[in-house]
Order: C-alpha cells, then sequence, then structure tokens
C-alpha cells in the first residue's frame, strides 16, 4: 500500500499479496480486464481492495482455462460464470475425445509398428468427424441396397446395425478395427460382394415372404449342419442327403450354392468381426465350419 494514506496499491503490493508477478498482472491490466482505480503523481497505476477481489477472480476464471474475452464478458456482467462454464465444460469434453482418439491411434501405431503412411491414413480415418463416418456407411449401404426393395427387411436392419461408428471413447482395438472396418468398406470389390449377396436375398423372395425369413434359414442351416458335424456325417456321404433335403426340400440345389458361396465369403466374416470389435460386443461364433459342410455337401451332388 503507498504511504499517502489513500489505501491504494500499487501492481508491485498486488503481486506481494497475490503471488502474481508484475508481468501478468500488468497485462491485465493493459487488456481492460483490471483497469486501475487511479494514478500516482508519478504516473503509476493504482488499485483498491476491490482491485484486489476482482484480481482474484481473473486468476481463477483464467487458472480454468477461460480465456481474456470470457474473463472479460464475465466481469462487465455480459455473461455469467455459470455459462461460461457450461460453454468451457463442452469445449473441454471435445477436447478430451480428440485426445483420447489420439491416444488409441498412437497405441494402435506402437503396437502394429506402423508406417508412418499407415499412421497418417489411421489418423486421418479415426479423426473423421461423426457425420463424415455417417456418409461413409450411408454411402455403403446405399450402394448396396439401391433398387432393391424386395430385400428381407431384417437383413437390411442388421447391416445397417453392424455398419459401426467410432465411439466418443475408443480403445486401440476400436481404433485399429474402424480404421480397417472404413478401409473394407469402401472398397469397390467388398461392395460388389455384398451387392451381389443382397441382389440373391432379393430375388429368392417373392411379396408374401415375412421378414426375417432369410436369417431363420440361415439359423436352420447352422442347427441341421452342426447336428450332421456332431454326428459325424462326411459331406458326401449318402446320409448327408436327408440333411439337405431337410434343409432344402425340393430347391434348386446349384441356385443355393451359389448364394451360400457368396454368404460364407472370408471378407464378409472379417466384416463381422470388425464390427463387432467397433461396437464394444463379443463377437458371435462363426458358422464357417457349417457353412462349408453344406457347400461341400451340394457340390458333391451338383457336380454329378
Amino acid at each position: 500500500m503507498i504511504d499517502d494514506g489513500t489505501g491504494l496499491f500499487t501492481i508491485g503490493d498486488l503481486a506481494g499479496a497475490t503471488g502474481l508477478t508484475v508481468r501478468t498482472i500488468r497485462y491485465w491490466s493493459d487488456e481492460g480486464v483490471l483497469p486501475p482505480v487511479a494514478r500516482s503523481t508519478g504516473g503509476y497505476r493504482l488499485y483498491d481492495a476491490a482491485s484486489v477481489a476482482r484480481l482474484e477472480l481473473i486468476r481463477t476464471l483464467r487458472e480454468l482455462g477461460l480465456g481474456l474475452a470470457d474473463v472479460r464478458g464475465v466481469l462487465a456482467g455480459e455473461r455469467t460464470v455459470a455459462e461460461v462454464a457450461a460453454a468451457h465444460v463442452a469445449a473441454l469434453d471435445a477436447q478430451i475425445r480428440a485426445l483420447k482418439v489420439t491416444r488409441a491411434v498412437l497405441s494402435t501405431v506402437a503396437r502394429r509398428g506402423s508406417s508412418a503412411e499407415e499412421m497418417t491414413l489411421m489418423n486421418k480415418l479415426a479423426r473423421l468427424s461423426a457425420a463424415e463416418r455417417k456418409r461413409i456407411i450411408d454411402d455403403f449401404m446405399a450402394e448396396i441396397f439401391e433398387g432393391l426393395d424386395t430385400v428381407d427387411p431384417d437383413i437390411r436392419k442388421r447391416l445397417r446395425f453392424a455398419a459401426a461408428n467410432l465411439p466418443d471413447d475408443p480403445t486401440p482395438e476400436q481404433v485399429d478395427a474402424w480404421v480397417e472396418l472404413a478401409e473394407l468398406i469402401q472398397d469397390p470389390d467388398f461392395r460388389a460382394h455384398m451387392r451381389r449377396m443382397v441382389e440373391f436375398n432379393a430375388a429368392d423372395r417373392g411379396p408374401d415372404v415375412p421378414a426375417g425369413t432369410s436369417l431363420w434359414f440361415m439359423s436352420r442351416l447352422v442347427q441341421l449342419a452342426g447336428q450332421a458335424l456332431r454326428q459325424g456325417i462326411a459331406p458326401e456321404a449318402p446320409e448327408a442327403e436327408d440333411v439337405l433335403r431337410e434343409l432344402l426340400g425340393d430347391g434348386d440345389r446349384a441356385a443355393v450354392l451359389e448364394r451360400l458361396t457368396a454368404v460364407s465369403n472370408v471378407r464378409l466374416a472379417r466384416y463381422r468381426e470388425l464390427t463387432a470389435v467397433v461396437n464394444g460386443l463379443e463377437p458371435l461364433p462363426s458358422p464357417d465350419e457349417e457353412f462349408a459342410w453344406v457347400v461341400a455337401a451340394l457340390r458333391a451332388r451338383v457336380a454329378r
């Protein structure tokens, strides 16, 4: 406090009382958030007790990460502390999500020993906005379903659910899976394969076929082929004929073979695995063995 009896403080006094540097207090004063209440005869800026309280508030707001514009708005009464705090919580949440994605990408790069090119692609795909990720999925769904109105609705719904989106707080494994999934569903060959599979489904369904029939058939296939495998029935054995008849009736076996060959594609199995990881779900048991048995049993008879 200066000795003229006014009870006013110099910037040096404020620095000594608060532990802040003279340079910081002078900067805040220059920026207009801590205006002096008077000046000494020597031209020094002077502050009163209210300035000390104001300085403590400025320090608190700055320590919480508020910029000087926000601090100025609070001090001028243009915005409440609660409003500014809410805005900064939202901003911090976005920064935290970005940092978590960065951490996950770096963990994946370290684990995989990725090259600079792979790291760049991984970071780019992982940092896509939710809207951009949705666009990739929408493009994929549009290409494989466009114009196929008779596709089983349950197939469409299941593929839409499976087309996973990266969560806000991804694990390194989820980032890794999302990057591979994003590359897969943008691959023209994979899209063409998925389109062909969906076309088979659309061609097989008449207008009166209830939704879910396709999934029921797959479930029935897994059940019957699983029983045959457990009983040790070889695909080419005479007993396999009874299994095929129970599953297919008098259906065109060559056509069924073509469709099952499409459905049992290795990349489709990988698609299912990746979407389970990105969605945070346990991968469903793969029916590869059962599909392979039915395909082998059909080939043994179609080739005759």
